[in-house]
């Protein structure tokens, strides 16, 4: 394993329920949804004053379209990269007391936060199944957890 970063608390951690994820993903939907506001008004005003387009064609172009999904999803995945990398866990994921680890509880890989967005998308493009499936693993995995070789644990009380 390249990241030989290993986390403390081991011994007293515990695999999350469905409930603190759902909590965790809604703390963490409100900043997606300024990084996506924060795209989204780059990418317009590059359009508008850097290309020249009027306000009216912006937009309207498959290029304009495609060049905002692609950048839109980059940097959604950028910040949970980062977070999973750098400390193992989102914003949100620290208000619900989760850490995402290896399943001998280092810190997760580059190729480990790749898999896991890209089966979060899917997760929850099938109506969240990905995510309810926790009520039914008997270890509390999600897909991603599964799919990624990680794990998801309730971090103790200080």
């Amino acid at each position: 394993m390249t990241n030989t970063r290993r986390f403390t608390q081991l011994d007293d951690v515990w695999p999350a329920g469905i409930g603190r994820r759902l909590g965790a993903m809604l703390y963490d939907g409100f900043l997606v949804t300024a990084i996506w506001i924060a795209v989204t008004v780059v990418h317009l005003v590059f359009f508008r004053f850097v290309l020249g387009q009027s306000a009216e064609e912006i937009g309207t172009t498959a290029v304009d379209i495609w060049s905002l999904r692609l950048m839109l999803l980059f940097f959604v995945t950028l910040f949970f990269v980062y977070s999973w990398r750098r400390g193992g866990m989102t914003l949100g994921m620290q208000s619900w007391r989760l850490r995402v680890q290896t399943l001998d509880g280092h810190a997760i890989t580059l190729k480990q936060s790749l898999i896991r967005c890209a089966t979060a998308w899917l997760s929850l493009a099938a109506l969240g199944i990905g995510y309810w499936w926790v009520l039914f693993d008997g270890q509390r995995r999600s897909w991603p957890d599964i799919a990624s070789k990680t794990e998801t644990v309730v971090l103790p009380k200080k």
